[in-house]
């Protein structure tokens, strides 16, 4: 189905929100289901024989599978609605743990992981969809940051309780919970997830392949798109990486932390984003026109802060360990910047495509970095400290690359719209006067 315009709400139902609370339930369970093998990582190697560039390969055929079908499902998502993609996703995450639980080789592993992959692509653009129809305007970008942060809830369940199961009832027993977790979560979605309000009108088209090529391509050509997808691309991949596959380890092997330090250092990494999150979403709804400060603010502190982890004499200090995931955790909100490039500077007809452009940016950072990451640790001992700090070096290279891109498209998308900006510290100044002498606010 595809909404003829886009259609928006008067005001938000309280059945928008029963609606978004049953995608939800879809959207943790596949944060939970990706970030699984993560914390499950030591217990792989194990369990299958893996090496590290074997282990990254599992993250990094998931990350692909994601970022390859991003906009094949934004163009699905204009045709069959939310509903129907968020019961496939769970479906084919279920059938992926399902698989795993039994899994005793390398190649069922991967098998297993690409299913998870493939049901995860479809889940958190699906949600977003939802939002856009159920919510009145003025709630749709407070809504919008709840899905990215609350949906990482499912992270904290990877790290503390599916950990707890690993410990003490073992491999099978722990990823036949995560299938069942799934497919309840989707049948959720399959009994009261509604595509659109009652009221809404809807026609079906057909999925051509010519009208599907424009459309993609107009949602490249549009700078903001570009701009989303670099923003999306710098922000998100160290906390992914992090909290993904690597950091455990990391913590764990390389720092000599134990399970539950490491464990609650994961769980850390996502309640602080929940904190940061509307301070973030403030901001950018404040300064629309600044929305890329934050974001190069992210990239360097976070740059900055695997510095003084890396350069540390020796395993690093708790509260050192502390800082990093502190600052990790701004990553997954400043990715969430590259959705609202996308929604303001596309129309509404193309949006889902877009949506689905900007989401692979993150994500083939993401994998890329996991990959490389497998790739020194394995021409290493991979053992140690130091084979890990070497490996995490890799992350510079991905910083480079995606502020290059972020200043370029910002600024073609500046020249296309023919924007002369004052300074920031000037644009403050000026809101601050325009706040203070307007009545009522």
């Amino acid at each position: 189905m595809q909404a003829v315009g886009r259609q928006v709400v008067a005001r938000t139902s309280p059945g928008a929100w029963v609606v978004w609370g049953l995608a939800m339930a879809c959207y943790v369970t596949a944060v939970f289901n990706r970030s699984s093998l993560g914390v499950s990582g030591v217990a792989a190697q194990h369990r299958f024989g893996a090496t590290p560039a074997q282990l990254g390969l599992f993250g990094v055929l998931q990350l692909a599978v994601y970022a390859g079908l991003q906009v094949p499902v934004g163009v699905l998502l204009d045709r069959f609605g939310s509903r129907r993609l968020l019961v496939s996703g769970a479906v084919l995450m279920t059938l992926g743990q399902l698989l795993l639980s039994q899994a005793d080789t390398v190649s069922g592993a991967v098998v297993a992981r690409v299913l998870v992959g493939a049901g995860d692509a479809m889940t958190f653009t699906a949600v977003l969809r939802l939002v856009g129809f159920w919510f009145a305007p003025s709630r749709v970008p407070l809504v919008t940051q709840l899905t990215g942060l609350l949906g990482q809830l499912g992270q904290v369940a990877a790290a503390y309780p599916l950990v707890f199961l690993l410990r003490h009832a073992g491999w099978s027993q722990a990823f036949l919970g995560a299938a069942v977790v799934g497919a309840v979560a989707g049948g959720l979605a399959l009994v009261a997830v509604r595509d659109t309000p009652p009221g809404t009108a809807v026609v079906p088209v057909p999925l051509q392949l010519s009208s599907v090529r424009e459309l993609v391509a107009s949602a490249w050509r549009e700078p903001g798109t570009r701009l989303g997808l670099w923003t999306h691309f710098v922000t998100q991949f160290s906390g992914t990486v992090f909290g993904l596959l690597w950091g455990y380890p990391f913590l764990v092997v390389g720092e000599g932390r134990s399970p539950t330090e490491a464990g609650l250092l994961l769980t850390l990494l996502v309640l602080v984003s929940l904190v940061f999150g509307p301070f973030l979403g403030h901001l950018v709804g404040r300064f629309p026109l600044r929305r890329s400060v934050p974001v190069l603010a992210i990239v360097v502190s976070s740059a900055s802060a695997w510095t003084l982890v890396l350069l540390w004499p020796g395993r690093a200090p708790l509260p050192v360990l502390v800082l990093l995931v502190v600052v990790l955790a701004t990553n997954g909100p400043g990715s969430m910047v590259g959705f609202d490039y996308a929604r303001t500077e596309n129309p509404p007809g193309r949006l889902s495509s877009a949506t689905g452009i900007v989401n692979v940016g993150g994500f083939v950072a993401s994998l890329l970095t996991i990959a490389a990451i497998g790739l020194v640790l394995s021409s290493l001992s991979g053992t140690s400290l130091h084979d890990y700090k070497l490996a995490m070096s890799v992350q510079y290279v991905m910083w480079a690359i995606g502020v290059a891109g972020v200043l370029r498209t910002r600024r073609r998308l500046r020249a296309q719209r023919g924007l002369v900006l004052d300074t920031f510290p000037a644009a403050v100044r000026r809101v601050t006067r325009e706040r203070r002498a307007t009545p009522g606010t």
